[in-house]
């Protein structure tokens, strides 16, 4: 893999605890944002040097369709890319259950809208460094006249590695062929570099390449979405049930072993082991199995639908032992990373999260993932030797905004900053 070409923030593994914060622009003038693009060609950081000058802080560059097209990219061009990318999220909001309270119409403006055309990403190991790193970035927009910055999410994550729910998140990350950066798994195959990043061959000996190939090369599609999470009701709802039934929704003790090899206590030295999964013994109506049900024998082929995921809390943390809300916007940014948005976040979300066919629960739900739906639903957890059926699980995740975008390569960046009309 070109690694000098490719965005760091595409490939390169989050540091335990670390602050970002995600930029949204809206280009009203070509030549500004031409501009743009190229002085975010000289901030972005590759993929060549996870340990360079800068260490652990890096900014990363997205640009949506209605960016693209901002930019003058030719409408042929456009339509050699991904077609839920050109459609956008909210066109897609109905596919992916974002209905009810997560419906686009009550979207975080400017969430959803033509108007958010790049998104800026910057990551680094506290808020001090980071506020840095966008100062560095600043030059990139300020003083930028047809450029204006509409949107800003602070996000963090705790050195427990634990998101809102309270329960330990970003365990799983997959190898990639030819990155020589590790995966979380030191028994899984790594994917073929085609299933992350578009100009290389993926498992089905595929390669996707775009008109220009300079546009699509060395790009990955990125998936933005501000998820929403009710941990005070989450709460109560444990406080209601059983002990275990957190755990049991997630698959995972909060420290992060799975419960099928720890399955009478949270174990934090075992979260080594979490690799070695026991086939047969796997929790498959846990969200952690619905998002990667890697050993089910009825979910198809599981690793076309392999994805980077990165998950960022964002808001003040509930106070320990709160059970009311206390009506502060809380809850995770989460981002996908994957060269199909198609087979990959769309299916994940559709057919493992909004539905439980794949594992026999009919259209039972993932109550930690999907949005949208009824109120109140039954969720389903394989149990053995006998399935357990939680009723009236409440909906703790509702969707506040999203964006489909691309992560173009360094040099695809700085030829969007050179293009004439």
């Amino acid at each position: 893999m070109d690694l000098h070409d490719i965005q760091r923030g595409v490939l390169s593994p989050r540091p335990s605890s670390y602050a970002a914060a995600y930029l949204a622009f809206r280009i009203d003038d070509r030549a500004a944002g031409r501009k743009l693009m190229r002085r975010v060609a000289a901030v972005v950081t590759s993929a060549a040097d996870p340990a360079g000058p800068l260490g652990e802080t890096w900014v990363s560059a997205a640009v949506t369709c209605h960016g693209l097209r901002a930019l003058g990219v030719p409408e042929k061009s456009l339509d050699s890319m991904a077609w839920e990318f050109r459609q956008g999220m909210a066109a897609r909001a109905t596919v992916l259950g974002d209905t009810g309270p997560s419906a686009p119409d009550v979207w975080e403006t400017p969430l959803g809208s033509p108007a958010v055309h790049v998104v800026l990403v910057a990551l680094a190991p506290d808020t001090a460094m980071l506020d840095a790193a966008i100062d560095r970035a600043r030059p990139a927009y300020e003083r930028l006249p047809g450029v204006t910055a509409i949107w800003r999410q602070d996000c963090h994550a705790p050195p427990a590695g634990t998101e809102p729910f309270g329960v330990r998140d970003g365990i799983s990350h997959p190898a990639v062929e030819g990155s020589g950066i590790p995966g979380s798994n030191p028994f899984e195959t790594p994917l073929k570099a085609g299933e992350v990043v578009l100009g290389y061959p993926d498992e089905l000996g595929g390669v996707q390449t775009t008109t220009p190939d300079v546009l699509g090369r060395n790009g990955s599609y990125v998936a933005f979405r501000k998820l929403r999470q009710d941990v005070a009701a989450f709460r109560r709802f444990l406080r209601a049930s059983a002990d275990t039934d957190g755990e049991e929704l997630m698959g995972r003790w909060r420290g992060g072993p799975q419960l099928a090899l720890a399955p009478e206590r949270d174990a934090l030295a075992l979260c080594g082991a979490d690799a070695l999964v026991l086939a047969g013994q796997d929790r498959g109506g846990s969200h952690i199995r619905r998002a990667n049900p890697r050993d089910s024998a009825v979910a198809g082929e599981v690793r076309l639908h392999r994805m980077i995921r990165r998950g960022t809390a964002y808001g003040p943390p509930l106070p320990e032992g709160v059970l009311d809300d206390d009506g502060a916007d809380r809850g995770l940014l989460f981002a996908f990373v994957g060269a199909h948005l198609g087979r990959q976040f769309e299916f994940v979300q559709t057919e493992w999260l909004n539905n439980g066919v794949f594992f026999g629960a009919g259209d039972a739900r993932d109550p930690i993932a999907a949005t949208g739906g009824p109120g109140t639903a039954d969720s389903t957890i394989l149990r053995r030797p006998v399935r357990r059926k939680l009723r009236g699980v409440p909906n703790f995740v509702t969707t506040r905004g999203g964006e489909y975008a691309f992560l173009p390569s360094l040099t695809a960046l700085r030829w969007l900053g050179e293009r004439r009309a």
